[in-house]
């Protein structure tokens, strides 16, 4: 039978055929009818067909699936064999269809791996600009938590279909199975472990193979010095309570993170917020100005690597130098640097602690970002606070059960954990370069946009004065989350920016909602005008 008469019978019988989950199921009659004004036009004539060469038809047909997003960059085009089969059409025919796709940009060939729909050429990106420079003002936080919490709370209470207000991996890029599997060794090489209190401090192995982790980071730890804390907002919380009391002065960077905001405001201390570039991170000349204008100053909290919302990576001469300004002046450092593990390169950087010869840097970290968001498990290594971190956290909440510790321990000591690293680094590379890609693709003139070179975040510049908490309530009206900057600061200095999860695979629904948002914040954008 010739191919176009085949083809005639497959846009017929098209919408009966099993179709993968990775190709919708599509039909090719629009593709090839002319508008139906008449009863002579609901089919497509013999003529017609004639007229557009049968694998144009096929190409037209796929290349509006692709404009659509029905089929999303990266996605597997389906294979020459599975055109022939799926359209009843000949070899030649499925292959000068996928060639035609691919001339138009639309597919690109991989060796030994098919035809996938090619990402469109990277849009340009105006990165986020550095910050103006400004005198850090003394605020005592009143009402963050209370703002902070009804913004989580109409999130949570919302019917959200995408949500990208997160800031750890999607279930999908974490070893679950095996983590599964680690606890129910743990169980049966501990049959009394439920009838025996967990020892101080932590578990053994537990703190030896954080210890034997941070020498990759440049750091000489005794496994004794680790306190295992409930996260690493937990470790925070006993860094800040060794070194400061209500209406000490505590900087940090700007933009931070929220829960560091709602932790310093229920301690009534009082913050300087401190510039901090999207690049280098803090500012150390602003630290300075602070130190200059408040000479009461007890501790700079910072993020050095990947910092969340920024995605900064501070320079190690900027943490040498960090490190003597703060020794000098007797101001502590506490050190977050839970992020650590996620750059793209794969490389770990030098901790500041690294730098530290008399014990001014407290160092925290957990696993929550890296290997297990269910699993809340930090730690803190007190410096010269020590004897204080052990007795505030013995006084607080007592040592972590021992469970998750054992099964972490025995999972790090192994060649797993480092696999598990390698894989999430690409898968978080991939992720996060494709948002990236959408948001400059579909997002308004005048938007900029970070590109942090590890990390789970984005951090977005809205333009003109685009409220980030009006877009958060229009965005969660359509099934959409996203985490407002308003979250990452006690001023007003973030209103038009936005943090976006970078850490979950690029599905069409991730794709159709950064889509939304875009034509949300172009018709905020109109409002402002």
């Amino acid at each position: 039978m010739p191919d176009h008469l085949r083809m005639h019978a497959a846009i017929s019988n098209l919408s009966d055929l099993s179709v993968s989950d990775e190709t919708p199921a599509m039909s090719l009659t629009s593709a090839a009818a002319t508008p139906a004004s008449t009863p002579e036009s609901t089919a497509p004539s013999a003529a017609a067909e004639e007229r557009t060469p049968l694998y144009r038809q096929l190409a037209d047909h796929y290349r509006h699936a692709i404009e659509a997003g029905t089929l999303a960059p990266g996605t597997r085009m389906p294979s020459v064999r599975a055109l022939m089969e799926r359209h009843q059409v000949s070899l030649s025919t499925a292959l000068q269809t996928c060639r035609h796709l691919e001339a138009q940009g639309l597919l690109e060939a991989r060796p030994r791996s098919g035809y996938f729909v090619r990402t469109p050429a990277r849009a340009s990106v105006v990165p986020v600009a550095e910050p103006r420079p400004w005198v850090p003002d003394l605020m005592q936080y009143v009402g963050i938590n209370q703002r902070v919490s009804s913004i989580l709370a109409r999130g949570l209470q919302a019917d959200v279909k995408v949500n990208l207000a997160v800031a750890h991996g999607s279930p999908s890029l974490y070893p679950v199975n095996e983590l599964r599997q680690a606890t129910m060794r743990a169980l049966r090489d501990h049959p009394l472990l439920y009838g025996t209190p967990p020892p101080g401090g932590g578990e053994a192995r537990f703190r030896s193979a954080i210890a034997r982790r941070a020498l990759e980071a440049r750091m000489n730890i005794n496994p004794e010095e680790i306190v295992v804390t409930h996260g690493c907002i937990e470790a925070i919380n006993l860094a800040l309570r060794a070194v400061a009391s209500a209406g000490d002065v505590v900087a940090v960077e700007s933009p931070t993170y929220y829960a560091l905001l709602q932790t310093l405001e229920s301690m009534g201390i009082r913050v300087l917020e401190i510039p901090t570039s999207p690049q280098t991170g803090i500012s150390l000349d602003a630290l300075e100005l602070a130190s200059q204008t408040y000479d009461n100053i007890k501790a700079v909290i910072v993020v050095p690597h990947f910092q969340n919302p920024l995605g900064s990576v501070m320079p190690d001469a900027h943490k040498a130098q960090l490190v003597k300004w703060a020794e000098s002046r007797g101001i502590a450092i506490i050190e977050d640097d839970t992020y650590s593990s996620l750059g793209d390169d794969g490389n770990i950087p030098a901790a500041i602690r690294s730098w530290d010869t008399t014990g001014n840097v407290i160092h925290c970290a957990s696993l929550h970002k890296t290997l297990a968001p269910g699993m809340r498990l930090g730690w803190i290594a007190g410096g010269k606070w020590q004897w204080r971190v052990e007795m505030l956290k013995y006084a607080q909440t007592r040592p972590n059960e021992a469970l998750a510790q054992i099964a972490m321990g025995e999972f790090m000591d192994s060649p797993r954990f480092d696999r598990h690293l390698r894989r999430l680094r690409v898968q978080l590379r991939e992720h996060r370069g494709a948002m990236a890609e959408a948001i400059a693709t579909y997002f308004p003139a005048g938007t900029r946009l970070t590109q942090p070179a590890g990390g789970l975040s984005l951090w977005v510049e809205m333009p003109g004065r685009v409220s980030s908490e009006k877009l958060f309530d229009a965005a969660l009206a359509k099934g959409i989350r996203v985490a407002p900057g308003s979250l990452f600061s006690n001023s007003s200095r973030y209103d038009n920016f936005l943090r976006i999860n970078g850490g979950q695979p690029f599905t069409r629904d991730v794709d159709r909602a950064v889509r939304t948002l875009a034509s949300e914040v172009i018709r905020l954008l109109d409002a402002t005008d």
